[in-house]
């Protein structure tokens, strides 16, 4: 599945998802952290053991992001409910998806300009 999108926001690009991964730029990740500044491998835990340690980079940002666009693998399940919460503490909020729809929804809010971050898991 290939992406086009002649609008296009500032920072790092999903272009499309080749087999278990995701093509930003010239790279291909198959489990992927992404922010405004920069996209980076990422070797997710099992969901249900997430935890904010595991989205360091994320947290870092400065300003943190309006929210975490979580990206859940091949089907949409939720978070760990401690996740959430922790992440609602520090003011950001979370959307989970399926990792196909994550990909799709990055590039529609960074064309917004939209202040996002987003940690993918890789299509089962």
């Amino acid at each position: 599945m290939r992406f086009t999108r002649d609008e296009r926001g500032e920072g790092p690009i999903i272009t499309g998802i080749v087999g278990r991964g995701f093509r930003v730029d010239e790279g291909v990740y198959e489990g992927l952290l992404i922010t405004p500044e920069r996209a980076d491998g990422w070797d997710p835990p099992a969901l249900a053991d997430l935890g904010e340690d595991d989205l360091a980079p994320i947290l870092a940002l400065d300003p943190v992001p309006e929210f975490l666009i979580l990206g859940t693998g091949a089907k949409m399940l939720l978070p760990p409910p401690r996740l959430t919460a922790a992440l609602e503490a520090r003011g950001i909020g979370i959307e989970p998806m399926d990792s196909r729809a994550a990909a799709r929804a990055w590039g529609v809010l960074r064309a917004e300009l939209r202040w996002v971050a987003g940690a993918l898991y890789p299509l089962d």
